[in-house]
C-alpha cells in the first residue's frame, strides 16, 4: 500500500497548527509538526530523501522562535534539499514574500488564509513534483524537432522549465519554481525592457509599491546562473530607473 504524502508543518501558533494538522489529515495527508525553528531545521536536514518518511511538502511560517523560516529555507537549499516549500507570510509585510522567494521558497500564502487555498497550493506542489519525477524516469528518446517548448537555450545554457533545471557547461543548477517563473517571463519577452512593477505583479503577484531591493538581490542570483561574468552581465542587464532586459544574443542587440 502506498503511503500518503508526508507534510512537514512548521508553525509556532499552536491553535493554528492544530487546526491545520486536523484538516490536512482529514484530506489524507500524514503530518509532522515542529513549532521551533532550530528543531525544525534539524528534522528537515536529517529527514530521509526517499522512502515513506520522505517529506513531500514543507509548510513553513516565516516568523519562528529560534531559526526563522527564511534561514531554514536558505539552509535547506544550500544543503541541496529541494523539497517544495510553501511559506506562510504576514499579509501586512509584503517584503516577507520577496525575502522568502529570494531564499528559495516555491510558493507563499499570506496570513490569514483560506484553508481551501492552502490545500490547493499543496496539491499543486505535489503534482509538480510527481510530474518532474516521471519526466526524470522516462526512457531516453531521440531528440525531437523542433526543441521541446518547455526549454530555452542560449549562451551554451539550456533552461528546462519542466524539470526546473538550468544546464550549463559542467554544471546543473536546480531552480525554484519562482526562479523558473521569472526566467520564463524574461525569456518570453526577450529584448523588451521589463519594469520592476511587472515582475512584482505578473510573476510574484504582490503589490507594485513593495520595496524592490529584494528583486535586485534575486537578479544577482540569476546572473550567477546565466552569465559568464556575473559582475559584467551581458544577458540580464539593468535598465537604470526602470527594470531589467534579457538578451539571448547581446552582440546582435540594437
Amino acid at each position: 500500500m502506498t503511503e500518503s504524502p508526508l507534510v512537514a508543518l512548521v508553525e509556532d501558533e499552536e491553535h493554528l497548527a492544530q487546526g491545520l494538522i486536523f484538516n490536512l489529515e482529514a484530506e489524507g495527508y500524514r503530518t509532522h509538526h515542529e513549532s521551533d525553528g532550530d528543531a525544525a531545521l534539524a528534522y528537515l536536514l536529517a529527514a530521509p530523501q526517499s522512502g515513506p518518511e520522505k517529506v513531500a511538502v514543507i509548510v513553513l511560517d516565516c516568523m519562528l522562535p529560534g531559526t526563522d523560516g527564511f534561514a531554514i529555507t536558505r539552509a535547506l537549499r544550500e544543503a541541496q534539499r529541494y523539497t517544495p516549500i510553501l511559506m506562510l507570510t504576514a499579509r501586512s509585510h509584503p517584503e516577507d514574500v520577496l525575502e522568502g522567494l529570494e531564499a528559495g521558497a516555491d510558493d507563499y500564502l499570506p496570513k490569514p488564509f483560506d484553508l481551501n487555498i492552502l490545500i490547493v497550493r499543496i496539491k499543486s506542489l505535489l503534482r509538480r513534483t510527481a510530474w518532474q519525477t516521471a519526466q526524470a524516469q522516462a526512457p531516453a528518446e531521440p531528440p525531437a524537432e523542433p526543441a521541446p517548448p518547455d526549454t530555452y537555450a542560449f549562451n551554451h545554457r539550456t533552461i528546462r522549465f519542466d524539470a526546473l533545471e538550468l544546464i550549463a557547461p559542467n554544471r546543473i543548477t536546480q531552480l525554484t519554481v519562482m526562479e523558473a517563473d521569472l526566467l520564463r517571463y524574461l525569456t518570453d519577452r526577450e529584448g523588451q525592457i521589463i519594469p520592476r512593477a511587472d515582475i512584482l505583479e505578473q510573476v510574484w503577484h504582490v503589490h507594485a509599491d513593495t520595496d524592490t531591493r529584494a528583486i535586485d538581490n534575486f537578479i544577482v542570483r540569476l546572473r550567477r546562473y546565466i552569465e559568464d561574468d556575473p559582475a559584467n552581465p551581458q544577458h540580464l542587464t539593468t535598465v537604470r530607473g526602470i527594470g531589467y532586459r534579457f538578451l539571448a544574443n547581446p552582440d546582435h542587440a540594437e
